[in-house]
Formats: structure tokens, C-alpha cells, sequence
């Protein structure tokens, strides 16, 4: 079985994300929002919050915890990202935060760490 690229697990990480942010009660509203070189890789309604969500996931322990992959200029990026899209989409007076889930894949079961207002 031929190994997976970096973009094919990111892609499982997001899916798996995906439904467990809608599990969760969330409303995803966009996906993989690129702007310049950055991306967000999720973005839902939490009720009337608008979530920006980053997603991160390890098969080991080589790298560590995933969410620590999510250094402080990683988060500024995805805050110049976030402030693009709500201008971009007229959005203004809106309650907003950032929110992390972490994946750990043990085998073929993930274990998510979901962080709300990460940073």
C-alpha cells in the first residue's frame, strides 16, 4: 500500500474534522479559504459565533502533540487570513473566534483534542 502524501492526510485530518465539528452542532459555512499563502481550513457558525478553525493531525510521536504545531506565527497568519475573509465578505460586527482540533491517529481510530478559543 503506497504511503500517503502530506495533502492526502491533511485531507482525512479535515474530513475527520468536518464531521465532528457538525456532531459537535456546528454549521460549517466554508472550507480551505486560501488567502495569499495561508489557508484557514475550516470556517463554521457556533450559533452566532463565526469559528476559524485550524486542523492538525499526527499518525506518531515522532513530531509531538499536533496542536503544537500551531506555533505564535502560525496563529497570526491565520488571524491576517480571518480578517481577509470577513472583509472580503462584508462581515463586520461579528463575534469571532479561533478554534484548534488536534487528531491523533492511534491505528485507524483518532483521538481529537478540540480546542475552542485556542488563541
Amino acid at each position: 500500500m503506497p504511503k500517503q502524501t502530506t495533502k492526502q492526510s491533511g485531507d482525512v485530518g479535515e474530513e475527520i474534522a468536518r464531521r465532528f465539528l457538525r456532531e459537535k452542532g456546528l454549521e460549517l459555512v466554508d472550507l480551505n479559504y486560501r488567502y495569499g499563502h495561508g489557508e484557514i481550513d475550516i470556517i463554521a457558525k457556533d450559533g452566532e459565533v463565526l469559528v476559524f478553525c485550524e486542523v492538525k493531525m499526527r499518525k506518531g510521536d515522532s513530531y509531538g502533540d499536533p496542536e503544537y504545531a500551531i506555533t505564535a506565527r502560525k496563529q497570526k497568519q491565520i488571524r491576517r487570513i480571518a480578517q481577509a475573509y470577513l472583509y472580503q465578505h462584508a462581515i463586520d460586527n461579528q463575534a469571532c473566534r479561533f478554534d484548534v482540533v488536534a487528531i491523533r491517529m492511534k491505528g485507524i481510530t483518532p483521538q481529537i483534542n478540540y480546542i475552542k478559543n485556542a488563541f
